[in-house]
């Protein structure tokens, strides 16, 4: 099958650069003629505050990639989606959806698609975990328009069937597989017994994902002694994150660490932590649970989206409820308590990537319509 995937790939930075590539390798190695159609120009830097580039690939590129499509080029759209269309009725074309603000774009490409070529949606978030007043309306647009949608969790099915309710468009959910950033081999061998009394938040952090309820946590359950680090790029900036600190008299147990983190550093962090803390409000799915036990480290997440389905508490790791930070703070609690730490250390387990890329190609190339 020809295949036009439509999304970012290196420089672009992330999970998102790294999932398109690595689905191109996958697709391409069953035997698919597979072309990434990449941006030169993503997002406007207004909508997008952080770095939006590297100049180090985090895994290995995918070499029919092209990079001609910017958001202010509504042309480039357009021709992006003729020479889909042109690669003929058996083709499919794929539309990798992160943003509601792609929506324009993408609705672009699918008019020079015309009904050329089968058409889905791959969607790493229906509408945004913080929704803005629009964003359901353009997303109603686009998944009315496509034959298919691919998502990634039951709840975020249940919602694009919502959206695309009275058009012929087919929805499906598989789970996100794992690709994982090249952290330049394994990680490094520490003594089971070792205690870093460090704890690490690692990501996008946005309000979301519960960095607030963490410093909260933190002051409240666990011990003196125990560090936080928050790794990542801060929307917003990190000053409130930093007044809430001082506000609970922890501000000399956390470290902000604001800016992109490579892939050529993440061994280092995941070392220093006892474990990795995901606090998160919401969820549809992250990499970061298995981005942590590749580096042989338990985490401390909410039972929110499939964050439950991939932390075996009490046996790798610890749940909690989500937005409240005293169930939080009891469970930082026990994870500190004697030997819980180590015993969670030792039933860590890195995942097998193969048994979830199988049946996501499957969903992604099933036949949504006969093109004649």
């Amino acid at each position: 099958m020809r295949i036009t995937l439509v999304g970012p790939a290196h420089p672009y930075k992330g999970g998102g650069a790294r999932h398109t590539t690595e689905l191109a390798h996958r697709l391409a190695r069953r035997g698919h003629d597979v072309l990434i159609e990449s941006w030169r120009a993503q997002y406007p830097a207004l909508l997008y505050p952080g770095r939006q580039t590297i100049d180090v690939p985090e895994g290995e590129p995918f070499p029919n990639t092209r990079h001609e499509l910017a958001w202010y080029r509504p042309d480039g759209w357009w021709r992006a989606g003729r020479a889909a269309g042109h690669r003929g009725p058996g083709a499919l074309t794929v539309l990798t959806v992160f943003s509601p603000v792609q929506v324009p774009a993408y609705l672009g490409v699918l008019a020079g698609v015309g009904r050329r070529t089968r058409t889905v949606a791959l969607c790493h978030n229906v509408v945004p975990h913080e929704p803005g007043p629009a964003d359901a309306t353009l997303m109603r647009a686009l998944l009315r328009r496509v034959d298919g949608v691919l998502t990634h969790s039951p709840d975020q099915e249940s919602l694009a069937r919502g959206l695309a309710r009275g058009a012929d468009t087919r929805v499906l959910m598989a789970e996100i597989p794992p690709h994982l950033p090249e952290t330049g081999g394994p990680p490094p061998a520490h003594p089971a017994e070792a205690r870093r009394h460090h704890l690490l938040f690692f990501g996008i952090v946005r309000p979301y994902k519960g960095v607030d309820v963490l410093l909260r946590a933190l002051a409240r359950g666990a011990p003196p002694t125990v560090r936080l680090t928050v790794a990542g790029e801060f929307w917003g900036g990190s000053g409130d994150l930093r007044a809430l600190a001082a506000d609970l008299g922890i501000a000399d147990r956390v470290e902000f660490r604001e800016g992109y983190v490579p892939a050529g550093e993440l061994a280092e962090l995941f070392a220093a932590a006892d474990a990795v803390v995901l606090p998160y409000r919401s969820a549809t799915a992250t990499q970061n649970v298995w981005l942590a036990h590749a580096h042989g480290v338990p985490v401390v997440a909410t039972r929110a989206g499939t964050l439950p389905d991939h932390v075996r508490d009490g046996a790798d790791g610890l749940l909690c409820a989500p937005d409240d930070a005293a169930d939080l703070a009891r469970a930082l609690a026990e994870f500190y308590a004697e030997g819980v730490a180590e015993r969670l250390r030792g039933g860590v387990r890195p995942v097998d990537p193969e048994p979830y890329w199988d049946p996501y190609v499957d969903a992604l190339t099933a036949p949504v319509r006969p093109i004649g």
